[in-house]
C-alpha cells in the first residue's frame, strides 16, 4: 500500500512539474497563435451617473437585423404593429412597404416614420419602442459563472458589465491574465490583456474598456486549477483505496 501511495505522489509531482514548465502565456493562448498585444491607455472619462449612462446607451442604440420594435401611431391603430428587422435590416411596414432601418436610432426612425405617414394622415403622432435587442452580441468564455453569448442593449458594453452579466469569475479564474479578442475579417485579430481583478476588486478602471459587437472576453484557468483537474481523477480511487485498506487493481490485472 505504501508503495502505491508513493508512486501516486511521484506521478502527481511529475504532472505538476510538467504544467509548471509551460509558459504563462500558454495558459491563455492556444498553441501556434500569434498575438499582437496593444498597450492600454487610460481614456479621459467624464463621470456620469449609472442610470443616465444606461439611458444614453439605449437612446444611441442603432437598429440592426433581428431586433424587434413596436410602432404605435396614436389614433391610427391600422398603422401600429410589432416588427422584426430582417436580414436586410428592413421592416415590412403595411400600407407603405419596406423601410430601411439600418444604423438608425429609435428617435431617427421615429422621425423617418413620421415623415412617411405625413403623406397619408395629418400630424401623425408616432412612438417607437425597442422590444428585443438581438442585433449586437458579445461573448464571455472560460472561468465565469455563465459563459456564453450575450446581447447588447447599446452599441458597446464595458468589460466590467460583461463580466458581471456572465456571473462573475469562478474560484479557478486567473483574473489577472484575461484576454479581450477583437475579431477581424483579414485574419489579424487584435488581442488585449485585461486585468479584471483590478477592475472588479481594486477599483482601477483604466482597463475597463468598451467591447464592440462580436468581441470575445476570455477568462483563463489558474495553473493550480489545471493541476487539480488532471490529478483529481487519479487521486479519487487511490484515496478510497488508502482509506479502506484495499489494493488498487488496474484493468487486466489478476487480483
Amino acid at each position: 500500500m505504501k508503495k502505491i501511495f508513493l508512486l501516486y505522489v511521484a506521478a502527481s509531482f511529475a504532472v505538476i512539474s510538467n504544467l509548471y514548465a509551460e509558459a504563462t502565456l500558454e495558459e491563455i493562448t492556444p498553441k501556434d497563435t500569434k498575438i499582437e498585444v496593444e498597450p492600454i491607455q487610460a481614456p479621459a472619462q467624464n463621470i456620469i451617473p449609472a442610470q443616465e449612462q444606461a439611458r444614453a446607451s439605449i437612446d444611441e442604440y442603432t437598429l440592426g437585423a433581428d431586433d424587434v420594435i413596436e410602432i404605435i401611431v396614436r389614433r391610427h391603430p391600422e398603422f401600429s404593429d410589432k416588427f422584426i428587422v430582417n436580414k436586410d435590416e428592413r421592416i415590412q411596414y403595411k400600407f407603405v412597404g419596406d423601410i430601411d432601418v439600418s444604423g438608425l436610432t429609435k428617435s431617427q426612425l421615429q422621425k423617418k416614420i413620421t415623415g412617411i405617414l405625413s403623406q397619408y394622415i395629418v400630424d401623425p403622432d408616432v412612438n417607437i419602442t425597442i422590444l428585443d435587442y438581438k442585433s449586437k452580441v458579445f461573448y464571455v468564455i472560460g472561468e465565469v459563472g455563465r459563459p456564453g453569448k450575450y446581447y447588447m442593449m447599446g452599441n458597446t458594453v464595458n468589460v466590467r458589465e460583461a463580466v458581471v452579466a456572465s456571473g462573475l469569475p469562478t474560484m479557478s479564474a486567473a483574473m489577472r491574465k484575461c484576454r479581450l479578442t477583437k475579431p477581424s475579417s483579414d485574419g489579424k485579430p487584435k488581442h488585449i490583456n485585461i486585468n479584471i481583478y483590478e477592475i472588479l476588486y481594486g477599483g482601477d478602471l483604466r482597463n475597463n474598456i468598451n467591447m464592440q459587437p462580436g468581441d470575445i472576453l476570455y477568462v483563463p484557468t489558474t495553473m493550480m486549477a489545471k493541476v487539480m483537474r488532471v490529478i483529481s481523477p487519479v487521486s479519487a480511487p487511490i484515496s478510497t483505496a488508502v482509506s479502506t485498506g484495499k489494493a488498487v487493481v488496474s484493468a487486466g490485472t489478476m487480483p
